[in-house]
């Protein structure tokens, strides 16, 4: 087989056909068109957007409500202290 390979070439050309290397090669295909599509996608850049987007909102609501407890904390101090005198 492998002088006949040196001799005319490759199989396919020289009518041999092999129906597993065709089915290997569009398998091959098929996963290479999969791992473009799956890398040009833009789904997954919109969750992550939006996950970081939440995360600064949850970290700035944090943040901003130790401080607003502390106002609304000392508002009802003065009052109290108000009403008791």
């Amino acid at each position: 087989m492998a002088l006949n390979m040196l001799q005319v070439g490759c199989p396919a050309e020289a009518g041999e056909f092999n129906p597993r290397r065709t089915q290997m090669n569009t398998m091959l295909i098929k996963l290479s068109l999969k791992l473009q599509d799956l890398m040009n996608r833009e789904e997954g850049q919109d969750l992550v957007e939006y996950a970081l987007l939440v995360a600064l909102v949850a970290a700035a609501a944090i943040t901003g409500i130790g401080k607003v407890a502390t106002a609304v904390n000392l508002a009802f101090s003065n009052i109290s202290a108000s009403i008791g005198s």
